[in-house]
């Protein structure tokens, strides 16, 4: 049995507009204008248990929509969904003790409790026997090392210390299925790693399916296989991370300080993007030269004093998945017309 199954899942939201002024207020009371806007559009796809799958879409796109209506917080306006067996709307007391959930905008620890006294809530309201709950909550402690921090307030952690008890908080009851929504957003590249190395172990010795969101490329490519790309409601990709990486990771980013002003720059492949003086941001195509060749030209021609390689935003990436496939559906049309 597949972890979460939808079929032609839709949203659509009403939208009151009010009218300018007293008059156009009062009339909106008695007739208001209205409009409809589809945040989800028919969707279909699968989610195999034990799985890590990256969820992706530019802000505005459908992703946090569909959480909800998987999570059952909210209802569809059409279509089926499946999660380990329930209907998330209909049975969303039953499904809630068997998924968790990680926002990482929105804490679910109590604000000016320290995390052992949410960490014992948590465990009653899903309802954990004492004996396992203890167990389970020092396997944790241990394994995400929280005790320096376990009896001060959530409000006095850092980032990176609230992101590890959330993480925690959401594996108390041993949840089949969790929905990360951005867990490592403004996090530090030392807390990032720390944090993707418990979400790979929770996966690799508990077998829990991992429903990932987020526009962090190191999360995508260091912890999922597959992803599915949405835009404007519409999944538009769904495909290994390998291919993906292949078809839609075409570039990358070099940051470079020189020790003086370059005369010339000339490198296949490499494009200036932005110059600061001795400062200059390049971009390098990969489908005509290696990194390793960039760089040697520039060792080779130039003074170097710092150097920064970076993958592109994965808004940047998404929005070219977006354009390309726009781009063959719009071929594709037009070659059907002419058929």
């Amino acid at each position: 049995m597949s972890a979460i199954r939808v079929q032609g899942l839709t949203k659509s939201f009403t939208m009151k507009h009010k009218q300018a002024g007293l008059i156009g207020s009062i009339k909106g009371l008695f007739n208001p204008t209205v409009s409809e806007k589809v945040a989800v559009k028919p969707i279909d796809f699968t989610v195999e248990q034990g799985e890590v799958l990256a969820f992706l879409g530019p802000n505005g796109a459908g992703k946090s929509t569909t959480i909800k209506m998987l999570t059952g917080i909210l209802h569809p306006s059409g279509g089926e969904a499946a999660v380990l067996g329930y209907c998330p709307w209909t049975e969303r007391h039953k499904l809630a003790f068997h998924i968790g959930s990680v926002f990482g905008q929105k804490s679910q620890l109590w604000y000016h409790l320290p995390p052992l006294d949410t960490f014992e809530l948590m465990g009653r309201i899903y309802e954990v026997g004492q004996n396992d709950f203890k167990k389970r909550r020092d396997d944790l402690i241990e394994r995400f090392e929280l005790g320096p921090y376990l009896h001060t307030a959530v409000r006095k952690l850092s980032l990176g210390e609230r992101m590890r008890c959330e993480i925690a908080a959401a594996l108390l009851h041993r949840p089949q299925i969790v929905f990360l929504d951005e867990p490592t957003i403004g996090l530090d590249v030392v807390v990032k790693h720390k944090i993707r190395e418990l979400i790979r172990e929770m996966n690799k010795e508990e077998g829990t399916t991992l429903f990932l969101t987020s526009h962090d490329a190191g999360d995508i490519e260091q912890l999922c296989k597959r992803a599915i790309v949405i835009n404007h409601g519409q999944i538009i990709l769904d495909d290994t991370v390998s291919n993906m990486k292949r078809d839609f990771l075409t570039y990358k980013t070099i940051k470079l300080k020189l020790a003086e002003t370059p005369e010339h720059f000339h490198c296949q492949g490499v494009e200036i993007v932005k110059q600061n003086g001795s400062g200059l941001r390049l971009s390098v195509d990969t489908t005509q030269t290696t990194i390793e060749e960039a760089l040697a030209y520039i060792v080779n021609n130039h003074r170097l004093v710092d150097v920064t390689i970076e993958d592109p935003p994965m808004e940047e990436i998404i929005t070219h998945i977006y354009a390309r496939t726009g781009k063959e559906e719009a071929r594709s049309d037009a070659a059907a017309t002419l058929s």
